[in-house]
């Protein structure tokens, strides 16, 4: 198995649409550049920033075709894998590593249904044997959250390798990183609570949040490593700013918003979303001007 370092401020990206609903991967590029120019640590494609539950395989085969080859080596490439069923999901899995990603971020089974402890463990064990890529636990669906006995359960799955605990659950968090942070590399999902996460012991975060506010994050990052906590509480109150303001039902097309009025470009959101309104732009201005991110 590839051995890669997950840690940091990992950014996901977004994906561009065009007005006819396609990926534009030009748009795609630029913002992968402009990531990595704010010193993000990784790049995950194809998450829930990237609307990757809207993606054919062949659209996430194409960006995480580009991003790797925008990223050229720099920082690990993760790929992201939001499917129903083990079948569906190696199948991306399989594709997206013939794409080059250095590693996986896989969501649990989550329509409606709910696989046991043993039958989850089993879904990431076919994944990773078929694979043989690092794959980050993407527990993110408030409704399907892997337990905390079923991640200990994943122990025997050499290439489940990370948890990113999403699903706005920071007592999660603080069992994973008591009990299992010898095992797993535990990254924070959790937009609003970054910083109380990495005085926790996180390991880094791989996040929506960042993709807005990729240097304000990384900043975050590295004062609480230097033990400045006095500018690491500076940082979380101006990134909590903005998180509070794109932080709705209709996120792709907030998070869009909040990079187009920072004089970013990308793209629109899938439909059915359509793009922030007139008023929801100006709530997001107000908060990156409070956030100084734009005069």
């Amino acid at each position: 198995m590839k051995k890669i370092q997950l840690g940091g401020m990992i950014s996901t990206v977004v994906t561009p649409f065009d007005e006819n609903d396609a990926v534009d991967l030009d748009l795609l590029r630029g913002e992968v550049k402009y990531l990595l120019d704010q010193g993000v640590t990784g790049i995950c494609a194809c998450g829930s920033t990237g609307e990757g539950q809207t993606l054919s395989l062949e659209e996430s085969v194409a960006i995480c075709e580009t991003v790797v080859g925008e990223v050229a080596g720099r920082v690990p490439v993760i790929g992201g894998v939001i499917q129903n069923s083990t079948a569906q999901a190696k199948r991306y899995s399989l594709a997206l590593k013939a794409a080059g990603v250095d590693a996986l971020q896989v969501t649990p089974v989550h329509y409606v249904f709910a696989p046991s402890p043993e039958e989850t463990v089993a879904h990431y064990r076919e994944i990773g044997e078929a694979t043989d890529l690092p794959i980050v636990l993407y527990n993110v669906v408030p409704w399907a959250l892997v337990p905390i006995g079923t991640i200990e359960m994943l122990r025997e799955v050499p290439q489940v390798v990370a948890v990113k605990q999403s699903g706005g659950d920071i007592h999660l968090l603080a069992d994973l990183l008591h009990r299992v942070r010898d095992r797993f590399t535990i990254l924070a999902a959790l937009d609003d609570l970054h910083y109380p996460a990495f005085v926790m012991g996180a390991h880094g975060a791989l996040a929506a949040i960042p993709t807005v506010t990729p240097r304000l994050s990384v900043e975050l990052w590295d004062a609480v490593q230097a033990g400045d906590h006095a500018k690491a509480l500076e940082l979380h109150e101006r990134i909590l700013t903005v998180w509070r303001a794109v932080d709705a039902p209709n996120l792709p097309a907030t998070l869009k918003a909040a990079l187009e009025l920072q004089g970013r470009a990308p793209g629109l959101p899938r439909r059915p979303f359509a793009p922030a309104t007139d008023a929801e732009r100006e709530r997001i201005r107000a908060a990156l001007k409070q956030a100084n991110l734009i005069d």
